[in-house]
């Protein structure tokens, strides 16, 4: 039987200050420190990109113990790494790093883009992993946008993204370390869909653009950078646009540990983080130039 998840937080998305770049950050944000297992939301662009204004490129950085991920929704980005690899990342596209050990990585709009000019505009997530899995090896995936798996509401007017997860019958291709859904929709106006999510995960919907009713309630996230969070009281979660929307899904099964972080690194003990800073500067995360 469905029972639709209680509402628990509503919150805007208040802009903040990474260095040159100015973005989004609902997730942390408001007093709520994370959505177990995700740790972070970062809603970039979106950004005219030129000759004359390339704030999104970011040189090699590391990671370790949790995985990040990128959700373009517009525009491209160049990614490179200690692994070797190479990818142009297009709108729709999604690139799932899993930092593990150690990952060096850098990104940022392709030199081809910033020649031809237009918006750039993408969701980056910290997922974090548990303390078995934060010294796995390091691995990448890619996604091209044809060849993520969709879903389609009854009435046709929404298009379900399966990135990683299930829904219904469908699986996304990415494997994951825990047990996640990350979905993306495209919502038509006056388009609806029952969202199913397991009543253990903590989970929430992020509106990018446009206007949507949340459990056939008065909550309404509307305009830009809105994001609910839902307690673990239900099975599922229903919305409506109001208008032509793009939305962000996420749940997952709590890891409920223990989490020292310090900048690139997610670890369970201020020990780790302190190998791990003498690990990247040592060169055992790899090198990249």
């Amino acid at each position: 039987m469905k029972t639709l998840k209680s509402i628990q937080h509503k919150v805007a998305s208040p802009l903040v200050n990474m260095g040159p770049i100015k973005l989004r950050q609902p997730l942390p944000s408001n007093g709520i420190e994370n959505v177990d297992p995700f740790l972070l939301l970062h809603h970039y662009g979106p950004y005219a990109i030129s000759e004359f204004s390339n704030p999104f490129d970011l040189g090699p950085h590391p990671h370790r113990g949790f995985e990040p991920i990128t959700l373009m929704f517009k525009g491209e980005q160049f990614h490179r790494d200690s692994l070797g690899n190479e990818m142009v990342v297009k709108a729709g596209d999604v690139q799932w790093t899993t930092a593990g050990r150690g990952i060096i990585h850098a990104e940022g709009p392709t030199k081809e883009f910033i020649k031809k000019r237009g918006e750039l505009e993408g969701i980056q997530l910290w997922l974090n992993l548990p303390a078995k899995d934060k010294m796995i090896t390091p691995n990448y995936q890619y996604l091209e946008e044809k060849q993520i798996p969709k879903l389609f509401s009854l009435d046709k007017k929404v298009q379900l993204n399966i990135i990683a997860g299930q829904q219904q019958d469908t699986f996304g291709l990415i494997k994951t370390q825990t047990e996640v859904n990350v979905f993306t929709a495209n919502v038509d106006e006056n388009g609806e869909i029952e969202i199913e999510i397991p009543q253990n995960h903590q989970s929430l919907i992020y509106l990018l653009e446009g206007e949507v009713l949340v459990n056939n309630e008065a909550t309404l996230l509307k305009g830009k950078n809105q994001m609910i969070t839902f307690n673990q009281d239900g099975n599922s979660f229903l919305f409506k646009g109001n208008k032509p929307s793009t939305v962000l899904i996420l749940s997952g099964k709590p890891i409920e540990e223990k989490i020292a972080q310090y900048g690139p690194y997610v670890m369970n003990s201020q020990t780790e983080i302190l190998e791990a800073m003498r690990d990247y500067q040592a060169g055992k995360m790899g090198y990249l130039y």
